[in-house]
């Protein structure tokens, strides 16, 4: 639906499907990532779910003092392993916040009130840490597939805001 909704916006808009869903590895995600994008520019706006918000994170720790991209939206991000094993390695580090920022200079963070995975902290941190807007859904869970959710507006709503031209 937000592909859909993008494009008769006129945007190329990208769903990546990530290897091995049920055994993520950091280190293949954001590989995959970095294919997808290819070179970055001001041009490259990216958004996430989930896991989905530290592979652009660690993409972008990775592309710092090489590429730079507009912006990102980050839903139901999260900055630790939340006690999930099998996502432990892309927590083994600490996010390098500064090259982050150094490669993407817009956020915005979209969480919900009531996500049974996602404490609202998340949303602090990402404020703190990457002067993201911050946007709180109500009661919306973990605004993905296992809440039912097939359409999103706030995420249509919060890239486009992010991608307007500023001179």
């Amino acid at each position: 639906w937000f592909k859909k909704q993008m494009e008769l916006k006129g945007f190329r808009v990208e769903v990546p499907q990530m290897p091995n869903p049920d055994k993520p590895r950091m280190d293949e995600w954001v590989s995959k990532l970095a294919e997808l994008v290819g070179s970055p520019d001001r041009d490259t706006y990216l958004i996430g779910h989930s896991l989905g918000c530290i592979i652009i994170l660690r993409y972008l720790e990775n592309i710092s003092g090489k590429g730079f991209i507009g912006g990102a939206v980050l839903v139901a991000g999260f900055t630790n392993s939340l006690e999930i094993k099998e996502i432990r390695d892309f927590f083994e580090k600490p996010v390098d916040w500064e090259k982050v920022l150094s490669a993407c200079p817009k956020f915005t963070a979209i969480h919900s009130d009531n996500d049974p995975y996602v404490p609202m902290k998340h949303a602090d941190i990402f404020k703190d840490k990457l002067c993201a807007k911050i946007v709180v859904q109500h009661g919306k869970g973990h605004m993905g597939g296992s809440d039912n959710m097939k359409e999103f507006q706030p995420a249509v709503d919060a890239m486009m805001e992010i991608t307007k031209f500023e001179a």
